[in-house]
């Protein structure tokens, strides 16, 4: 059965109703006498109700939401950086609040559906991504948060602590120490966990609790509950792996947390159920690969891929090979091996083994946390036939230095060459002196002859071959680049490269060839050709409506050199054009702006123009009114900003329409918003204080209690900052403030947002 997060723990979903804990989009908030840093917002951290919550003590994921999807199959990464991808896995997309769930019961195992067969071993900073095919869906980034001690019962019998570890980079703001016990629903608790949030001890039903960090040493935190109650406090002090420390990477208007690490205390990590794979370390590392034993008179050579250390695991360090002999003699075997402390070795050659006999193989990689298991098993076989070699390109006269690519029909054979037309062989398996290994392909800048034999483990020899290459040294152009995107035009295509290389000195660019191609990749009619340094073109004749790419290839007097990359899909327009005109970015005033839209690339004969807000319903926050809706350049006025607002881009769709035939477009409008920040926030005896700063001058700034949209409890104007200092400032003072706020939430009409902001005391 699964285990709902939301239903689990949830805090996943809302956070606690005595202490909210949302967060703004300021980049800093400074509160005497902490500072605490608050992250930019990650785009890729999902939006609720899509979540992806992270259990890194089980190596557990839960994926939440994502009901649009349901159905559709998701790959899950766990990626390290520096690393790589350390963990994946595929599940389809279930109805219900939760879509699926990895190294759980009722979930799939890691390494479902992917070549990574390990249970990662989940670490602060590992990012939890997911994906659709290949359009990304959301990540979350592991928070550094843990519990370090079991809680500890004071002696008065009611105070119960838990200390941990908090990381640098997590936002305070957003963390909650937790303990969970079903058995405290029967206490005067009345439910199964007990909660911690940042701030003094405060009541709740049946205790008080509070959370302070630095208390017992930098990077920690303390979280304190007194218990109303003895039966209850020796229930949380033990609670064992109910103890946990959550903390998240965005918290929105609603409280929802998003991006959510839940560290569980005591609990052991590495496969979660039965049939998974084992963690990182508690296998040995993967074992090389393509492994064939040949025989000669009384020897065995044994060739092999390198092995690959698993992402996330110690690095392979060597192998060791061994042959067992098939006859028992008393009970006992005959065993003969090699330690190679390489890890790039390929091959060993087991000598002093016994005519006539039987050997299995075996060969194992090896690294700090052991050896591979089971070893991989090869029987040796004795070869007769000499391998094949081919070789690309084949002799023959090129303009330009050759790359020379050479292979074999063995697996384990060895291709030997030399450059300057000797024999590889001298007589038998004898190799000359001259010639080399062949470990990548050969680059041959001037006329030569190479030959090339092949020799297997069995020591079988192929018959020589040779490639004779003329290089007559013609450099051709390099391919050009596309320096701006392709325009459309009616029927045809402006396009723009930059100029290439000729080659050489000495030599020039005489043409440009450009080409056409449908999305399909088939060519669309004739190349159009360019003189010299011209490197403009509009190439017509197009169909209208459809989608083109295009391909530019640069000639010299030596001939034409490589097309360069396909251009971006665009479409030749055809008699009926809608334009809205490029996106563009507003910047928030202190009054309301007027913002024009265009549409004036447009049709403009016998058409008529319908302009219209692209909106979520009739309650969208960002609607705006147009003026001149049907005409090709409208207006509207982006007003003061006023939560519940947001700066979200604003989308206008143009509708052209000529008789029966329509064309529509669509424009975005991005407000850029002022930014305020915070330096101090605080009460003491009815007097409440917020001072700040802004980085633009004018507008007002609003003070919420309770939340985002909560009651406001002032404002105040934003003022130019005094000489030196540049932007704004603003200051709010109500000296008969009952009772200190606890937390206080800020929104400017010039668009700036910061908040939960902590009110400190005294």
């Amino acid at each position: 059965m699964k285990t709902n997060p939301s239903a689990a723990h949830p805090a996943t979903r809302m956070s606690s109703a005595r202490r909210a804990t949302s967060i703004g989009v300021s980049a800093a908030v400074l509160i005497a006498p902490f500072i605490i840093a608050v992250p930019t917002a990650a785009a890729a951290v999902p939006t609720f109700p899509d979540n992806i919550v992270v259990f890194p003590d089980r190596d557990f994921i839960t994926i939440e939401g994502y009901q649009d999807r349901v159905g559709q199959t998701a790959t899950v990464e766990v990626t390290r950086p520096g690393v790589g991808v350390v963990g994946s896995a595929k599940s389809v997309v279930s109805k219900g609040d939760v879509a699926f769930e990895i190294n759980h019961p009722g979930g799939v195992c890691w390494g479902a559906g992917t070549a990574l067969a390990v249970t990662p071993d989940i670490r602060p900073g590992d990012v939890v991504s997911m994906k659709f095919g290949a359009t990304a869906a959301g990540d979350t980034t592991t928070q550094d948060v843990y519990v370090t001690a079991a809680p500890v019962l004071a002696a008065d019998g009611v105070t119960v602590t838990v200390t941990g570890f908090v990381g640098n980079g997590v936002n305070q703001a957003q963390f909650e120490q937790r303990i969970v016990d079903p058995a405290l629903k029967d206490t005067a608790v009345g439910r199964r966990d007990v909660r911690a949030v940042a701030g003094p001890l405060t009541p709740d039903d049946g205790y008080s609790s509070s959370l302070q960090f630095g208390l017992a040493g930098p990077n920690t935190f303390t979280a304190t509950y007194v218990f109303d109650d003895r039966d209850a406090a020796e229930i949380a002090a033990a609670a064992g792996s109910g103890v946990r420390a959550m903390s998240w990477q965005l918290e929105d208007a609603a409280a929802n947390r998003q991006g959510l690490t839940i560290a569980e205390f005591g609990e052991l990590g590495g496969a979660g159920m039965g049939g998974c794979p084992n963690g990182p370390l508690q296998s040995g590392p993967a074992g090389p690969t393509d492994v064939v034993a040949a025989t000669t008179s009384d020897s065995l050579k044994v060739t092999w891929t390198p092995a690959k250390a698993i992402p996330g695991t110690p690095a392979i360090t060597g192998y060791r090979v061994h042959a067992v002999a098939q006859t028992a003699i008393n009970g006992e075997r005959a065993e003969l091996g090699k330690r190679i402390s390489s890890a790039a070795a390929k091959s060993t050659t087991i000598s002093g083994l016994t005519r006539d006999e039987t050997y299995d193989v075996f060969i194992v990689a090896v690294s700090s946390v052991g050896e591979t298991f089971p070893a991989v098993h090869a029987i040796p076989v004795t070869d007769t036939v000499a391998p094949t070699v081919t070789a690309s390109p084949q002799s023959g006269s090129f303009r330009t230095a050759q790359q020379v690519t050479l292979g074999t029909n063995e697996g384990a054979a060895e291709i030997y060459y030399t450059t300057d037309g000797s024999d590889v062989f001298l007589s038998g398996d004898i190799l000359s002196e001259v010639a080399a290994l062949y470990t990548e392909p050969l680059t041959i800048a001037a006329t030569s002859t190479v030959n090339y034999a092949a020799i297997d483990p069995s020591g079988n020899i192929s018959p020589q071959g040779q490639v004779v290459l003329t290089i007559t040294d013609d450099p051709l152009p390099t391919a050009p680049t596309f320096s701006t995107a392709p325009v459309a035009g009616a029927g045809n295509v402006t396009l723009n490269w930059s100029a290439a290389d000729p080659g050489a000195p000495g030599l020039s660019v005489t043409a440009y060839t450009i080409r056409a191609y449908t999305t399909d990749g088939a060519a669309a009619g004739p190349a159009r050709t360019t003189a010299g340094d011209v490197t403009t073109l509009v190439f017509d004749g197009l169909a209208a409506d459809t989608l083109y790419q295009f391909t530019v290839a640069a000639s010299n007097a030596n001939g034409a050199g490589p097309e360069s990359v396909k251009s971006d899909p665009v479409g030749a327009l055809g008699d009926l054009v809608a334009n809205a005109g490029p996106d563009q970015s507003i910047t928030r005033a202190a009054t309301a702006t007027t913002a024009a839209l265009d549409g004036s690339g447009s049709t403009s004969t016998d058409v008529t123009y319908r302009w219209e807000q692209v909106v979520s319903g009739p309650t969208d926050p960002d609607r705006v009114t147009l003026a001149g809706a049907t005409t090709a350049k409208p207006t509207f006025s982006l007003p003061l900003f006023a939560t519940p607002m947001t700066n979200n881009p604003l989308t206008f769709r143009l509708t052209v329409t000529s008789g029966a035939k329509v064309r529509t477009d669509e424009v975005r409008i991005t407000p850029v918003a002022s930014q305020i920040t915070v330096i101090g926030a605080r009460w003491k005896s009815r007097d409440l204080r917020i001072d700040g700063v802004s980085s633009s001058v004018g507008g007002t700034v609003t003070i919420h209690s309770g939340g985002p949209t909560g009651p406001v409890i002032g404002r105040a104007p934003i003022t130019a900052a005094p000489a030196p200092q540049t932007g704004g400032v603003f200051s709010y003072r109500l000296k008969t403030s009952p009772s200190n706020p606890g937390s206080v939430w800020l929104d400017s009409t010039l668009g700036g947002t910061a908040g939960p902001v902590t009110v400190t005391a005294g």
